[in-house]
């Protein structure tokens, strides 16, 4: 496959080496340096473009993408009042488009977990249900798009809370996110339950962006000839 990439910091420059390692090219990269040159991109030349820039460029990038016919795989967070756009235009062009907060094997996993766990804590009144998550000092958005898609999941049970809030909180309508960003930490994500007696927690650390850049570009590689608007579930085959 031909790989544009959008973004060519620390996440672009381990995916462009992961796409290599798989037998890949990557004619074209894009950031804020060369970013005129992306009018000028032959979308013949390309098989599948990958999305990790910033929140101010996500949609714009996106949306050329899609215009372009050029599948395309996002993990840009902090832009996600636009997405419904961004997927009501692919429907219209028959475009592809791949979007995940995470591109993890084993977060997106963790997502799974999380979703059972809250219904089955949703029984037990006395644990009160709170997340924290810590990034490197680099990450612009918070919280990040994974601590809210786990918020998400929480909700779906917690139904008596009405939104997640990044800060600590006695509303019980609440549900508090704790952001940290501490120097080289690629992302610890943690749910907690606590009662009067107890704690019950579960925890994903990542290591390394390692896992996330490999997971976007099996994501490319999956969305070689499809149309239509997909995540990891699609890819995964996760259930719940």
């Amino acid at each position: 496959m031909k790989i544009l990439i959008l973004g060519y910091g620390k996440m672009g420059k381990t995916i462009e080496q992961i796409a290599i390692n798989r037998s890949h090219t990557v004619p074209f990269k894009i950031d804020v340096n060369n970013r005129q040159e992306l009018d000028n991109i032959d979308n013949t030349k390309v098989d599948a473009a990958i999305e990790f820039s910033s929140p101010e460029s996500a949609y714009e990038n996106v949306k050329f993408c899609i215009e372009k016919n050029i599948p395309v795989v996002c993990g840009t967070t902090g832009w996600l009042e636009k997405k419904k756009e961004i997927e009501k235009l692919c429907m219209e062009k028959g475009g592809a488009f791949f979007y995940a907060s995470n591109y993890s094997v084993g977060v997106n996993l963790f997502f799974h977990f999380n979703k059972i766990l809250a219904k089955i804590m949703k029984g037990y009144p006395s644990y009160e249900v709170s997340m924290e998550e810590i990034h490197h000092t680099e990450k612009k958005d918070a919280p990040s798009g994974t601590a809210i898609t786990l918020a998400e999941g929480v909700l779906e049970s917690y139904t008596d809370k009405k939104k997640w809030v990044n800060q600590e909180t006695k509303n019980k309508a609440e549900l508090s996110i704790i952001s940290k960003r501490i120097e080289k930490v690629p992302g610890t994500h943690t749910i907690f339950y606590n009662s009067p007696v107890d704690t019950i927690e579960i925890r994903h650390t990542a290591h390394s962006r390692q896992g996330f850049a490999e997971g976007a570009v099996i994501a490319a590689e999956w969305l070689k000839g499809k149309r239509g608007v997909f995540g990891m579930d699609d890819m995964l085959k996760v259930t719940y």
